[in-house]
């Protein structure tokens, strides 16, 4: 009789064809179901292709800074609006302000946390702006 080695070296090289079959097998002959409706192989099994299953990715990190971008398309009647909403908010001129509405998708804040981000959302919206919240990658 092989050792229990011998059969676990054995089982661990199955193919999947081969361990389906070794399942139902037992199923018939003991009336065992084996836990996972299957046999457990470890490591890259001859025949399926190579390789061991990439393993999942980990989940990323909530994002804690953001970009608030001014879009382009808002109404040229909320022109005026927009441009003294993005000089309260950045601090710029009167002629540096045109420029960023008039060149709009442009960054307005940028690595801001997000109760920021969504107040100066909401400023420019408030104008007739349109604007997007994106994390920093």
């Amino acid at each position: 009789m092989p050792s229990v080695d011998e059969l676990v070296d054995t089982i661990a090289n199955l193919t999947i064809a081969q361990a389906v079959e070794l399942k139902n097998k037992i199923k018939e002959k003991y009336g065992i179901e084996p836990a996972g409706g299957g046999v457990m192989m470890a490591g890259p099994m001859p025949g399926a292709g190579g390789g061991a299953a990439a393993a999942p990715e980990a989940p990323k990190p909530e994002a804690t800074e953001f970009n608030v971008v001014l879009e382009g398309g808002f109404e040229a009647a909320k022109k005026v609006g927009i441009i003294k909403v993005v000089r309260e908010i950045t601090g710029q001129g009167l002629a540096e302000a045109k420029a960023t509405v008039e060149g709009a998708p442009k960054n307005i804040k940028e690595g801001v946390d997000k109760k920021t981000a969504e107040d100066v959302k909401k400023k420019i919206e408030d104008a007739g702006g349109k604007v997007t919240i994106k994390p920093v990658e």
